[in-house]
């Protein structure tokens, strides 16, 4: 299994190769080369399910060529994309700018996946049937250059089995709310135990089953998620702080935080989490990045990567630790694995250190 990287290196082909991304430790082309090396060996099918594409210049061609080479081969080359329409009030985090006539001019099938009320959040990739690229990093120049986040590249037909499921069931119905029908039970990958969760339909699940690792933890939880708000994970982390027992840490997006707290005041409606997130995040332990507020044509550097370790259980992938989550078309592994694990939380505790603690109105 291949170490966690956070600086340009060749893509490696470990049965479960994990890439980490900090703001400024990575150029896009460094990105741009690693899915180029991903993509390479396809030989039928690829099968993109993407939330944002804006890709600029070299980088853009870099990938397209990627792309459009593997369908001039003969590759069955699918693309779906999420299609969001205009908000006054954009949701947190907001929704991305992809480009329907740029994704459309692609010599393949594509398809827009309406994002509302829920997104199309995911950001994978399934080759043939044998390999995934997964994680938090949608494909944008900010995203591989100024955001802190993951990407999971999984050597398994099991894994890509799963992921293949959630595709053809996001491509047949075109609805976020049909798509998730896929079994969460664990595969063993290179002596790692993987299971694979998609929302919607294993949402709720998912959230429950990312609170009680959290509850169950004897040792150690590290969190990096922009936003914590999903109501089992946030009342787990709480409870686990008032207790004390654990070793708790983690970074969150301090500028998303302050959109959710008031979005709370105004809507009333989670009187609850308002005190439980303030309680959680006033620990000297947790710390936030003031990432660029959210503006047509502003610069996107949140701190993006969606990580949570509890003991040697590392959970990766799309998914926020929000209730937006649960509804949304999401996915996550969860990877039982201690050196993994070990890596997992230097990242979180890496990126912490960057940036100070929270200062909560």
């Amino acid at each position: 299994m291949a170490a966690g990287l956070n600086h340009a290196t060749a893509y490696s082909a470990a049965l479960i190769d994990v890439h980490t991304l900090t703001d400024g430790g990575q150029s896009s082309l460094d990105v741009a080369h690693w899915l180029e090396a991903f993509v390479a060996p396809a030989q039928t099918t690829l099968e993109l399910a993407l939330y944002d594409l804006r890709l600029r210049d070299e980088t853009g061609d870099v990938v397209r060529a990627a792309l459009v080479g593997a369908h001039d081969r003969g590759v069955n080359v699918r693309l779906l994309y999420n299609v969001e329409r205009e908000d006054q009030r954009p949701p947190v985090p907001p929704p991305p700018k992809t480009e329907p006539d740029l994704i459309e001019s692609l010599p393949f099938e594509t398809v827009g996946v309406p994002g509302w009320p829920d997104l199309m959040h995911h950001k994978y990739v399934v080759r043939d049937r044998e390999a995934v690229w997964t994680g938090s990093t949608n494909w944008t120049d900010d995203s591989w250059t100024r955001e802190e986040n993951v990407i999971v590249v999984v050597e398994s037909t099991g894994v890509a089995i799963r992921f293949q499921e959630d595709f053809a069931q996001l491509w047949k119905k075109r609805d976020v709310a049909d798509s998730g029908r896929v079994p969460p039970d664990p595969i063993s990958v290179d002596g790692a135990e993987v299971g694979t969760w998609f929302s919607p339909r294993r949402g709720a699940k998912l959230a429950h089953r990312i609170a009680q690792k959290i509850g169950r933890a004897q040792r150690r939880v590290r969190v990096a998620s922009p936003v914590i708000t999903s109501g089992p994970i946030l009342g787990t982390l709480a409870e686990v702080a008032a207790d004390g027992r654990v070793d708790l840490a983690g970074v969150v997006d301090a500028t998303q935080i302050d959109e959710v707290l008031q979005q709370w005041r105004m809507n009333g409606n989670a009187s609850w989490k308002t005190p439980s997130l303030k309680f959680l995040l006033s620990r000297a332990t947790f710390t936030g990045k003031r990432s660029t507020p959210y503006a047509p044509g502003a610069i996107h550097d949140y701190m993006h990567a969606k990580v949570c370790v509890c003991d040697d259980t590392v959970f990766i992938g799309s998914f926020n630790l929000s209730h937006s989550g649960e509804e949304n078309a999401e996915n996550v592994l969860e990877i039982d694995d201690a050196a993994l694990a070990e890596r997992m939380a230097g990242f979180v505790d890496a990126i912490r250190a960057k940036y100070p603690p929270l200062a909560l109105d």
